[in-house]
């Protein structure tokens, strides 16, 4: 069944490296949204669904994931994110909802094309079947030195850290500079804030970019 995007309903999806504060600044954006008596759909990657969530686990979480190759990790993210899209996304959008999601497909061509040093166009044709024509109206980034998000991982709650969190630093050296060039070179999609301010000053920032944006 074919994909449609509904004009009235928007996907914004925040990317980041690790404890760079994407979810934090989702939870300040709904309540902005609510504010205006717009329905606000919050999701993530992976996960969002229970076929996501079991992924999840998966990827993160399972004993042997240490072992887990390149491939695989990117066919089960975007497995999850071909359910979320059905189940989730799509049905919202259709609605005229507002939808909100910590991670999309930009995370696979940042973590498992560059990150990974998997080949740019298996990735991005693998992107594209699972998200048929569901692309983000607007995508954040939040950008933090590598130093930075290592640091506050540490700083995390006592759980044990996750499979992606136990990556070394110039795992996130690369991930940070995908990041950047995919916003460089689609500045019309993407707009980068400086995750390093305070939560007030980038949820506002945020806000009055969207504002600009998609009035």
């Amino acid at each position: 069944m074919p994909l449609k995007q509904s004009p009235s309903g928007k996907l914004i999806s925040f990317e980041g490296s690790e404890g760079s504060g994407k979810s934090t600044q989702i939870a300040r954006l709904a309540v902005h949204f609510q504010k205006g008596h717009r329905e606000v759909v919050t999701t993530r990657e992976p996960g969002g669904t229970e076929i996501g969530e079991q992924i999840r686990n998966i990827i993160v979480h399972n004993s042997k994931g240490d072992e887990m190759c390149a491939e695989t990790e990117l066919l089960l993210f975007t497995a999850a994110r071909a359910q979320l899209v059905r189940e989730v996304i799509a049905p919202a959008l259709s609605r005229g909802a507002i939808v909100l999601s910590d991670r999309f497909l930009d995370s696979s061509t940042v973590y498992q094309g560059i990150g990974r040093n998997l080949a740019a166009d298996p990735v991005a044709q693998i992107n594209r079947f699972a998200v048929g024509n569901i692309m983000p109206d607007l995508t954040i980034v939040i950008d933090v030195p590598e130093e930075v998000s290592l640091a506050r991982l540490r700083t995390r709650a006592s759980d044990l850290p996750d499979r992606m969190e136990r990556q070394n630093i110039d795992f996130y050296r690369k991930v940070r500079a995908g990041y950047l060039v995919l916003a460089q070179s689609m500045p019309e999609r993407f707009v980068v804030f400086d995750g390093t301010k305070t939560e007030d000053f980038i949820e506002n920032k945020i806000w009055s970019e969207i504002q600009a944006r998609l009035p």
